[in-house]
């Protein structure tokens, strides 16, 4: 058990200076003050700090993305202790255009590895192209027996996607959320977006022609671009959830997007915010011809948190909830993840009041103490 005295909890809204007992993987106390009972309840001095819900990043290519510019261009897997020091707790993998030298299987492998690391793993199935690559050779099948896969991907308004139809959609869509339906779980299509011009076109006419609910397909990457930014308000404020991607636009970036959205009337409970972490960006000229590449980083998510609160300005409760609760709530798992509060998982963060993560504790297991790794990945 586990015991954090005198510490100003978020969950994401204010709490107040609270202690906060931890059992096994769970939180099951909360009080203004609680008696310390037994010698073998480990104490943290939560004085002078804060708590926060770990980070939930929904995005990451856990297996590595990257492979257009050749083999040499793959990336790497991730390795726990980068998901650590950037203060994630629960994360969703998913593959990217290379579904040829990657597979579901490699990404389900890689997510039961990192559960059995010390936290929480979720996985997509399909990548850009169809037919869905999948592991039970049904999308539906999938999202349905497989524990961590909660939905699907797809690639929308991309020249590496496989120019799907308006049919393709709905059906890919309609599986989905049945999928979704029969397992209790999120049963979402999440769909990359390109910079192609057509940018949301085809998901409203499916959903204008369809009975499918809007929330059923998730547009990432929507501020890569001002026009796609501007269709995916209209879609949010419609009940559509957006995900914006960390470091993908300067000018376009999370926060100034979110100070944006405030001004034009978007319900911010439907955004969030991923890093994409360990895919790859690239860039290419009119021909086609790719002229850059690199990798994301799964540390911008954080980065980006801190720049939202203390350069911007931004309330803390409001910008906590972009990668927390709003993205526990969108994938069906709160109030078990996102939130702090009594039943919840011990899923957390201490930090100072420069944001600095000092503490992390995931499914009540202490992975970082005042900065220092206690665990690493298996071959770290």
């Amino acid at each position: 058990m586990i015991i954090i005295k005198n510490i100003e909890v978020y969950n994401p809204e204010y709490m107040g200076r609270k202690d906060v007992l931890v059992c096994g993987e769970k939180i099951v106390l909360i009080e203004d003050n609680i008696e310390i009972f037994s010698e073998k309840i480990q104490t943290i001095d939560g004085a002078g700090k804060k708590l926060i819900p770990g980070f939930i990043d929904n995005h990451v290519h856990i297996v590595g993305g990257g492979g257009e510019g050749s083999f040499r261009t793959r990336v790497p897997e991730i390795t726990l202790s980068k998901l650590i020091e950037s203060g994630i707790t629960t994360v969703v993998g998913l593959l990217g255009t290379d579904a040829t030298t990657r597979s579901v299987e490699n990404l389900v492998a890689k997510a039961k590895a990192l559960k059995e690391e010390g936290i929480s793993a979720y996985a997509l199935t399909g990548a850009y192209e169809l037919p869905s690559p999948t592991l039970t050779n049904s999308v539906k099948k999938d999202i349905v027996f497989v524990e961590e896969i909660i939905g699907v991907k797809i690639a929308l308004s991309d020249h590496r996607s496989s120019s799907l139809t308006k049919a393709e959609l709905a059906r890919l869509a309609s599986d989905a959320r049945v999928a979704g339906m029969l397992s209790g779980k999120a049963g979402i299509v999440v769909a990359h977006m390109g910079d192609g011009e057509k940018g949301l076109g085809m998901v409203n006419e499916v959903l204008m022609e369809t009975d499918i609910p809007i929330r059923t397909i998730r547009p990432t990457h929507v501020n890569r671009r001002e026009e796609l930014l501007m269709e995916s308000f209209e879609y949010a404020k419609n009940g559509g959830i957006i995900d914006l991607t960390c470091g993908s636009n300067k000018e376009l970036s999370p926060g100034k997007v979110i100070q944006r959205a405030e001004l034009e009337g978007v319900p911010l409970e439907n955004i969030t915010i991923s890093s994409d972490g360990y895919g790859s960006w690239s860039r290419y000229d009119d021909k086609g011809n790719m002229t850059k590449i690199g990798v994301s980083q799964v540390s911008s998510l954080y980065e980006e948190f801190g720049t939202m609160v203390l350069e911007l300005g931004l309330d803390m409760e409001k910008s906590l909830k972009f990668f927390t609760s709003n993205v526990s709530r969108a994938l069906n798992l709160y109030p078990q993840k996102g939130t702090i509060m009594e039943g919840s998982d011990a899923d957390f963060l201490i930090v100072d009041d420069n944001l600095e993560i000092k503490t992390v504790i995931a499914k009540g297991q202490l992975m970082m103490v005042d900065g220092k790794l206690l665990k690493t990945g298996t071959y770290e």
